[in-house]
């Protein structure tokens, strides 16, 4: 379902601006990874990645696929990883800082994607790889803080539910 969801949010919520993209697509991730651990983590981000890049990202198949799915995949690996270190109890300044840690992540593995895709495709500019860099750095910042005041509250929830 969390990549059903992934999917969803990558196409009902970008704001996209050249080759920058805002988006809650990582949500369902984060949830994946601090609710269930690393391999749940890696799953929603891996096959949810694929899926959008396959369907939804008009792109397909190409020789960088896998660079564009690695990002969300890492990110719910360490996330996922993180919290099962800690048991799955997490303080929420544990949350907020692995939010961060996921954001950065994803925004410097997108970066080194966009990077070996222009130089592969012969569209590489400094301007195009690298100009928007601290957009994105602002983004992955805002939405770390967004994540980080509806997690705890969302884990500690689905939790209950979960009987957890």
């Amino acid at each position: 379902m969390l990549i059903a969801v992934y999917c969803v949010l990558s196409i009902l919520t970008p704001v996209k601006v050249a080759n920058f993209k805002f988006t809650f697509e990582a949500f369902p991730i984060l949830v994946a990874g601090l609710l269930s651990g690393p391999i749940d983590g890696l799953i929603v981000g891996g096959v949810g990645s694929f899926l959008y890049q396959l369907l939804f990202s008009g792109y397909g198949i190409t020789a960088t696929t896998g660079l564009w799915i690695l990002p969300h995949a890492l990110s719910g690996l360490i996330v996922g990883l993180y919290a099962k270190s800690k048991h799955f109890k997490l303080t929420n300044v544990q949350i907020v800082l692995i939010c961060i840690l996921s954001a950065v992540l994803v925004t410097s593995l997108n970066l080194l994607a966009l990077y070996v895709d222009a130089k592969l495709y012969g569209y590489y500019s400094f301007a195009i790889v690298f100009g928007n860099l601290i957009l994105k750095v602002l983004a992955g910042v805002i939405l770390a803080i967004i994540y980080a005041s509806v997690l705890p509250k969302l884990i500690g929830f689905l939790r209950k539910q979960l009987g957890n």
